[in-house]
């Protein structure tokens, strides 16, 4: 389920914000799966992403720490999911 006031397409402060080029690709990635319909989860980032998994990691954890992006049900042993947060969640630095 979508916090309320989720946001519905590509938030242009994004690219205000200082991010490394594969941390913006990913939340580009995470913008256009979720207006297609496609859950953003672990399994269907790495199937779409065209760089290492560390490279993953490392921005999954970056737009995490900002509260770009959050962890639906972080349990262990189950599929990763996530959720875009709107833009007046972020914490910004």
């Amino acid at each position: 389920m979508e916090p309320a006031g989720a946001p519905k397409a590509v938030n242009q402060r994004i690219f205000k914000l200082g991010l490394s080029v594969e941390t913006i690709s990913l939340y580009l990635l995470c913008c256009g799966m979720k207006e297609s319909g496609m859950p953003i989860s672990h399994p269907n980032l790495v199937q779409k992403w065209n760089s290492t998994e560390e490279a993953l990691e490392r921005s999954l954890g970056e737009l995490a720490s900002m509260n770009i992006l959050q962890t639906e049900n972080p349990a262990t042993g189950v599929e990763r999911m996530y959720v875009l947060t709107p833009d007046e969640d972020w914490l910004i630095h």
